[in-house]
Formats: structure tokens, sequence, C-alpha cells
């Protein structure tokens, strides 16, 4: 690895970090592109298992903090990410049999979906009571490990967090309240991404050193982008709005770029 590759990482890091700092989610999905259109990285295969590093890292610092909060529902939380486990160690080895260019192809029309999902407006309401526990286990359990292994399987395959599909995921099967599942999710964002990056490794298909300077990157990014959040608190939709039009945009040029070659 150059120099240069070393400050791009980092670089490229700060940026996914602040953004999930500023908008409270979807930056890891520009963490693929970065990599090999800004960092270098020479296959896709290799970009995917390297995030996935990254995005567990970063789940997992955000997670402690929600934990200190108490917004994380373990039980429900703990069921969907174990059926997501699976699915994301399904996933993994599903794209890696994907060829490069297809896969990256692949990953651009998701990021044009996952733009137009987070221009809609979160709904912040629910139940805030509602637990895993013996007598709701039967309707709540079907639901969480469906759901959680669906998520994880498309997390598996693009070697993304997923944080946009598991919150929804979580309202839509338990009915908890946005701060909630928001907490929630980092638990399967952290598991899936552990998953996904050793299923890679195994392969031999994560640069470590690109994926530490990754994290480091991050974490100076994630300081910066919550500290403007709060300043910008106002403002909110607008940045999920820019941030989604972003998203989009690069999405297209991956599509874009994978077909042109």
């Amino acid at each position: 690895m150059t120099i240069l590759q070393g400050l791009l990482s980092i670089a490229s890091g700060s940026l996914v970090g602040f953004t999930l700092g500023l908008v409270g989610g979807g930056g890891s999905i520009l963490a693929v592109p970065l990599l090999v259109y800004v960092v270098g990285v020479p296959s896709p295969h290799i970009a995917i298992g390297t995030s996935a590093v990254a995005v567990a890292a970063s789940a997992a610092a955000n997670l402690a903090g929600h934990a200190r909060a108490k917004t994380v529902k373990w039980p429900c939380a703990i069921v969907f990410a174990l059926a997501g486990i699976a699915g994301a160690a399904g996933g993994a080895q599903l794209g890696k049999m994907v060829d490069g260019g297809r896969l990256l192809a692949l990953f651009g029309v998701l990021m044009v979906v996952v733009g137009l999902a987070m221009s809609r407006p979160r709904k912040s309401g629910g139940n805030p009571d509602v637990a895993l526990t013996r007598e709701s286990i039967l309707g709540l359990a079907p639901l969480l490990i469906a759901v959680g292994f669906a998520v994880g399987l498309l997390s598996g395959f693009f070697g993304i967090g997923g944080g946009f599909l598991i919150v929804p995921g979580l309202i839509g099967a338990t009915a908890m309240p946005l701060i909630n599942a928001i907490g929630s999710s980092l638990v399967s964002v952290t598991a899936f991404g552990l998953t996904t990056a050793a299923s890679y490794a195994w392969s031999g298909l994560v640069d470590w050193e690109i994926a530490g300077l990754f994290v480091v990157g991050g974490a100076l990014g994630g300081l910066l982008g919550t500290r403007l959040a709060a300043r910008l608190a106002g403002y909110k939709h607008a940045l999920s709005m820019t941030f989604s039009g972003i998203v989009i945009a690069v999405g297209l040029y991956v599509v874009a770029k994978s077909l042109i070659g």
C-alpha cells in the first residue's frame, strides 16, 4: 500500500463516519464505491470484504452509545441478529460466486434503491412497551426470524451494514418506536458485518491495512458529524434529502461505470 492510498483510506473512512454521524445512517453504503474508485482497491470482492470490517467496527462503536442510553430492545435485537447471521453467511458465499463487475453493477442498483428509500420520512411513533416474552414469542419470533434472515442475506451478499433495511424491518415486525429500532438495529449491523468480514477474510479477500485506516478515519469523521448534527438539528430532513440524492447519483455512476467498463 502506498502513502497516498493510506491517506485516501483515512479520508474515505472519515467521509463515511462523518455521514453516519450527521444523518444517522446510510453512510456505510458509500464504503465500497470509495474503496474501488478513490482508494483504488483492485477487486470489488476485496472492497466488499474490507468494507465489512469497517462497517462492523463502526456499528459496534455506535451500539455502545445506544446501550448506555438504553434504547436497545435486546431480546428482539438478538433474535433478529441470529436469524440474520445465517442469512449473511449464505449471502456472502453467493456474493463471492458472482463476477466482480456484475456484483458492482448490482451494488449500484441497490444504492439507487437505498437513496430513494432514505428520501422518505421515517415515522417516529410505535409501541414503546413491546417486548419478546413468553406471552408474545409466538407472535413476534416468526416475523423477527423471517425478516432477519432476508435482511442478513442482502447484507452478506453486498457487504453492507443493512441498517436502512433493518430499521424498517424491526418496526414492521414489532411496531417498536424508531429510536428503539435504530438502537436495536446496530446489534444486527455489527453481527452481519462480522459474519461477512469473516467469510471474506477466510477467502483472503480483506485488505487489513486499508480496513484499519478506514476504521480510524471513520471514528474521526463520526465525531465531527455527530457534533455538527447537534447544531443542524433543525435541518435534519434537508440533510437526509441531500444525502439521498448523493447516494442515488453515486449509484447511477457505479452502474454506468460497470456497464461501460
